[in-house]
């Protein structure tokens, strides 16, 4: 297992959520940490509290979907520090909308900020990291980038990018020998972050994550771990492995239960709410925490999904069964048809 003990850790989208969470965790852990966000004060506060865990910490304003800053961003952590050991692009924002009625730039930025930007770290991490001959890229994806949910076209289309930007490179460094250096996507269901607080909303409804609803701890210790022992590709969320299953086993039937699911849980609700960029463009006051509060305020979370009821969970829950046996049936059904052609 590597220590982190002075490892040097690139984490951007560090005012809250993930990223928050996981700079704190890296410092206990000793690592030296650099932290990257468009808010100032929050980044230099983060900073401090890292500082107050006895690791050195640099707090770099960098909007992740401009290319210059991120190479300002390399650069200043290896002035810094003289090395970058584990790079994580973790900014992320998203518009939630019937795709054609949120203004064309909105799309735009989402894709240059969740694809792009993370492009441009894995770009300038990658050119350090073959210098040193090794080094560790971390791309926060989404289930959405296996599983695409309705009203969130341009973010699922920036989290299949993110996902084969991660496959491409693996293989590029496969084919090469590059065995040091590793490239690795965590791909989260919904989680209680300030992510849904800070997305764009044009649906005329208040923005809700899709349930169930996971604690972000469990992502935050995901992307420790996979920084000390690099995985391909990590879903973090039981129903995104369930799911994960149910897509490969019968792909139309989850698509369809998560449009339905999805739909309801954004579109069917009876309160209103007025058209918002959110963070798309520029920063929010708000959202400040690992957490974005949505179990407080009733979301149904793993725990309530399970003792409730989930309609999507009961199908797949249905579905994964039945579909494997019909897929038994079939194969028992050819093999004996091929015993008897053999015969």
């Amino acid at each position: 297992m590597k220590k982190m003990r002075n490892q040097v850790v690139v984490i951007t989208g560090a005012s809250s959520g993930f990223g928050k969470g996981a700079a704190l965790k890296f410092a206990e852990a000793g690592a030296k940490v650099v932290v990257a966000a468009r808010r100032k004060r929050l980044l230099k506060d983060l900073a401090q509290q890292c500082r107050e865990l006895g690791v050195e910490a640099l707090a770099v304003d960098a909007d992740v979907s401009e290319s210059s800053d991120m190479e300002q961003l390399a650069k200043r952590a290896i002035s810094e520090f003289g090395a970058i050991d584990i790079w994580i692009n973790n900014a992320g924002v998203g518009t939630i909308t019937r795709f054609d009625e949120a203004p064309l730039e909105e799309h735009e930025q989402v894709i240059r900020t969740n694809l792009l930007g993370t492009l441009y770290g894995s770009y300038f991490a990658l050119k350090q990291f073959r210098e040193q001959g090794e080094g560790v890229v971390i791309n926060v994806g989404s289930f959405a980038g296996k599983v695409a949910p309705p009203y969130l076209g341009s973010y699922a289309a920036s989290k299949f990018g993110v996902r084969g930007l991660g496959m491409a490179l693996r293989q590029e460094l496969e084919q090469n020998g590059e065995d040091g250096i590793h490239v690795c996507t965590v791909m989260p269901v919904s989680m209680d972050t300030p992510f849904f607080e800070h997305a764009a909303n044009h649906t005329g409804k208040p923005v809700k994550p899709i349930p169930p609803v996971y604690d972000p701890q469990e992502v935050i210790d995901t992307i420790f771990a996979v920084a000390q022992n690099p995985q391909d590709e990590v879903i973090v969320g039981r129903f995104g492995k369930f799911g994960s299953v149910g897509e490969r086993i019968s792909p139309k039937l989850m698509a369809k239960q998560m449009g339905k699911q999805t739909h309801k849980s954004q579109m069917e609700q009876e309160r209103s709410a007025a058209n918002s960029s959110g963070s798309v463009f520029h920063p929010m006051k708000s959202g400040t925490d690992v957490r974005g509060g949505w179990e407080k305020s009733g979301e149904r979370t793993e725990e309530t999904q399970e003792s409730g009821g989930s309609k999507l969970g009961a199908v797949i829950g249905m579905a994964l069964p039945a579909a494997m046996g019909l897929a038994y049936l079939v194969q028992r059904r050819r093999r004996i048809k091929d015993a008897e052609f053999a015969a």
